[in-house]
């Protein structure tokens, strides 16, 4: 029987997280994956890191993980390739620029300023290779990209220089309490804590439902794909308004072509299998934005699996069904940005029992008038 302060299941971005959040604070946690770190969802997604189009429950959240970002490399002592050239929502008509005039007088309305409505000549200055219907767009200046397994992994290393143990292949078969103790058991042996995080991603609502409260998490798999190199003519990431569509350019010049198009998961085994019918309305919507993309070469297309909440949130906080529980699951395909300050919250409410940020919207109460329906 192996004893930690915490147990954190999932070694995701977010477990990693509050892993190294829980090991600043003085604890020393236990993070269990099932199979290794960044497998899944965190290792593979398009590494967006955005608080351009957030939620609005999510902005404070998104502007306080912006911070932890641009001084990343002094958290995990890696810069995880973060690059901070700009996001950019293109608008394609006057009804999408209409669309977007909406969106950020909603944001200013909230009492936040990075997301800035710009017209078609900035638009160009931005983005010179944009086609000509592209008629304006929002714009987040400091927002970026960066690679999304190195930044895992150097959470992961970080939390382990400070006294956190990482267990891969180490699959969380049963969980149960008594005495205010945990047991967390595994086919490999059981261990013990006071606290338990849920950070499972796909996996976690199996978890939350053996503890009495169910939750409607999907799992999906977003698909991605890259194409050969082309020359370089593209620096802030890109979507559209109206089109299905995360763009970016590397420096070697292959671009990285997604945005939400959906492949098939199998929880059960690990697996995506990829929708080229959607592929190609992905590759389409990246050539009407940029022309020059127009016979350009896809040489790799991949999917990862994630979990969906219906009202594409996620859940973050206490359990409502036991005591030293917190969940931290269900990011609906655009987790990564707020990464390192989930992994924060969770630390606080581990130590502390509250959050300095508002994260009543991410209650995993809010699917219990569902459940009792049901």
């Amino acid at each position: 029987m192996r004893h930690a302060d915490v147990i954190v299941i999932g070694g995701g971005l977010h477990g990693c997280s509050a892993a190294l959040h829980l090991a600043r604070a003085g604890l020393e946690p236990l993070v269990l994956e099932k199979d290794t770190i960044g497998r899944h969802a965190s290792g593979v997604n398009a590494g967006g890191v955005r608080r351009l189009g957030r939620h609005p429950a999510e902005i404070p959240l998104s502007v306080a993980s912006m911070e932890l970002w641009h001084r990343i490399g002094e958290l995990v002592d890696d810069d995880c390739a973060f690059e901070s050239h700009g996001q950019i929502k293109v608008a394609e008509s006057e009804a999408d620029l209409e669309k977007l005039r909406a969106r950020v007088a909603q944001v200013r309305a909230l009492g936040f300023e990075h997301e800035e409505l710009i017209d078609a000549r900035e638009l160009r200055e931005l983005l010179p290779a944009a086609g000509p219907q592209c008629v304006g767009g929002i714009v987040c200046r400091r927002d970026g990209a960066a690679l999304p397994y190195r930044t895992t992994l150097a959470f992961r290393r970080k939390a382990e220089a400070l006294g956190a143990t990482v267990l891969e292949g180490t699959r969380v078969t049963a969980l149960t309490r008594s005495g205010g103790t945990w047991t967390v058991r595994t086919a490999s042996g059981s261990h013990e804590a006071p606290f338990v995080v849920n950070a499972a991603g796909a996996w976690a609502g199996r978890f939350a439902a053996a503890l009495g409260e169910p939750v409607p998490l999907e799992a999906i798999a977003l698909m991605l794909m890259i194409s050969a190199p082309v020359a370089p003519f593209v620096r802030p990431v890109v979507g559209a308004t109206s089109r299905t569509l995360s763009f970016k350019q590397f420096a070697n010049g292959t671009v990285l072509i997604g945005g939400g198009h959906k492949g098939r998961a199998e929880l059960e085994t690990n697996r995506t299998t990829l929708d080229f019918h959607q592929l190609a309305i992905n590759a389409q919507s990246a050539a009407a934005i940029f022309p020059c993309m127009r016979g350009a070469d896809i040489v790799r297309a991949w999917a990862g699996i994630e979990g969906r909440m219906p009202d594409d949130i996620p859940v973050i906080g206490p359990s409502s069904t036991q005591p030293g529980l917190w969940h931290a699951f269900g990011f609906s395909a655009h987790g990564f940005q707020l990464g390192p300050i989930v992994g924060s919250i969770i630390a606080e409410l581990v130590t502390r029992g509250t959050s300095s940020l508002p994260i009543e919207p991410f209650s995993i109460r809010r699917f219990q008038a569902m459940h009792q329906a049901a």
